[in-house]
């Protein structure tokens, strides 16, 4: 029964209890609308991936929450004790702080909620080893940067976490890192992924864009979600193209 599925939680049975609450949002880029009468409530202890093709309107629904981007019509109230968490890749980074300065602040004990944390240990956790945590950021390619920014945001502590892509370029370690660092946060983290092992292990909820303005609320996991949508839209995964063999 996809009718029950579909039971989206922004249907103000608990709108009271909502961190973030979006109403009636638009958003068009010309003649492209991306989001169309959009409805939203984020609630904590809630892991929500966003899944959708390129272009379909997740990285626009993240940056209108953060305040990057305005919506063209509606609304996006953040609770009072909302503290926003957000992995932006492209944030720049002090060129001229090590790794360790850059996460750490220059503290050698981190504060992460009830517990303290010694900072080097902390950073550690990242895969950054005693060494590198002596490298420069401005030396540091793609995967080291997303593992700093990984570790920036869980320590920030923020009660909202934001995350577009957080897996890309990420070894092992710093993915089991991340899991745990999910599976033990209080607040609520939307996520835009497409690691669908990552998917399976953290998400609690899904929201879908499905094409021309549809979005479809789904409660459970991404396996679960896959099965539900092949029943509502059958296979619709692209099919691997076949060629004719060369004539020799």
């Amino acid at each position: 029964d996809t009718t029950s599925d579909k039971k989206q939680n922004f249907e103000l049975d608990n709108d009271a209890k909502a961190v973030i609450k979006i109403r009636k949002i638009h958003k068009s880029f010309g003649e492209n609308k991306v989001l169309k009468d959009f409805d939203l409530n984020l609630f904590s202890g809630e892991n929500l991936v966003v899944l959708g093709k390129s272009g379909s309107g997740k990285s626009v629904l993240i940056k209108c929450i953060i305040g990057l981007m305005k919506p063209d019509k509606g609304t996006i109230k953040i609770g009072e004790t909302v503290k926003l968490g957000y992995i932006d890749q492209n944030r720049p980074l002090d060129n001229e702080k090590t790794i360790w300065e850059e996460i750490s602040g220059g503290d050698d004990i981190l504060h992460l909620g009830a517990r303290d944390m010694n900072s080097r240990a902390y950073v550690s956790r990242f895969n950054f080893s005693g060494t590198d945590q002596q490298k420069k950021c401005s030396v540091l390619s793609g995967g080291e940067r997303n593992r700093l920014h990984l570790a920036m945001a869980l320590k920030n502590e923020g009660n909202v976490l934001l995350l577009d892509e957080p897996t890309n370029d990420l070894d092992v370690n710093t993915l089991r890192a991340l899991e745990e660092g999910l599976e033990n946060f209080a607040g609520c983290a939307v996520i835009i992924s497409h690691d669908r092992w990552f998917l399976d292990r953290v998400c609690t909820h899904i929201l879908s864009f499905e094409g021309d303005s549809s979005v479809y609320w789904f409660e459970g996991g991404y396996s679960e979600y896959e099965e539900n949508r092949k029943k509502r839209l059958g296979n619709t995964e692209p099919k691997r193209p076949r060629y004719k063999k060369l004539a020799v």
